[in-house]
């Protein structure tokens, strides 16, 4: 049994949740915790059935947010700690490398982790790969510090990523990325999604210490949303030079949602500024 706490934040995952803790397997890590908001389904049912502790969360609308507040209110007694989204499944390849990395007593003080990606039901073959730094020692890091002052309604980081004070590796075996909920759900959670982003663009743009810890995708990313050319770059990078086109409807429909995704984020900045 590795010496790693799994932390899986939670709302309403009644659907994913079994799925996602029997894949983690009960001789993997030493502790496997929810951090649940307030969930009005069955998930902390399912979690007491499976035998899996639960914090519960109440966002104040500031910082923290869900998994700093974790780690400064619940710090865990392991030396390592994997964030786990309840649609990420681990699998068998992805576990023997992740045992074999902690336990190599490398430099390394987290590790970037690549996942599948399914849509519409089907696994993608190609599109821009989905990677985050969601594994790492315990008191090397916290996720990165966003003040929101209530401009969103979304109590749990999103793209911002852990601020480590050490090298980072890398596993590359994937976990499953399976999120099966409905289209209207991706169309709903985009929309969060852009708010979220055109807001903090605005609220950092011009802050030069939040923009020193960017990561270099950060950057690009960043700079390419003050373009109305932010959403075609999205689509040809990702269905042309990164394969996209080998899923082919699927493909082009995932494309096409996420160039109108950036683009909805654009004309939010425009529209903010104005």
């Amino acid at each position: 049994m590795l010496n790693l706490t799994v932390v899986i934040p939670t709302k309403n995952e009644s659907k994913n949740l079994q799925g996602c803790i029997e894949a983690i397997g009960s001789d993997f890590a030493k502790k496997v915790i929810l951090v649940d908001s307030q969930s009005e389904d069955d998930t902390k049912q399912i979690a007491a059935k499976l035998g899996i502790d639960v914090i519960d969360f109440v966002w104040d609308g500031n910082f923290p947010k869900k998994r700093n507040w974790y780690l400064q209110n619940h710090k865990p007694d392991t030396e390592w700690i994997l964030f786990l989204d309840a649609d990420e499944y681990l699998t068998n390849d992805f576990k023997v490398e992740l045992e074999s990395k902690i336990k190599d007593n490398s430099d390394k003080v987290g590790y970037w982790l690549n996942y599948s990606i399914y849509f519409l039901g089907k696994k993608l073959k190609g599109g821009y790969p989905l990677k985050k730094l969601a594994l790492f020692k315990v008191g090397a890091g916290e996720y990165e510090r966003i003040d929101e002052a209530r401009w969103s309604k979304l109590d749990m980081e999103i793209h911002e990523h852990p601020i480590l004070a050490g090298k980072s590796g890398e596993i590359n075996s994937k976990i499953d990325h399976r999120d099966f909920k409905a289209v209207d759900y991706y169309f709903t959670k985009h929309q969060e999604y852009a708010s979220w982003e055109a807001e903090r663009y605005l609220n950092d743009i011009n802050d030069e210490n939040k923009k020193a810890s960017w990561t270099w995708k950060q950057k690009l990313k960043y700079y390419l949303l003050n373009s109305p050319f932010v959403g075609p770059v999205y689509f040809l990078g990702s269905y042309i030079f990164m394969g996209g086109f080998k899923d082919g409807s699927r493909g082009l429909a995932f494309a096409i949602l996420k160039m109108s995704y950036f683009t909805q984020v654009y004309c939010k900045i425009v529209e903010k500024n104005r």
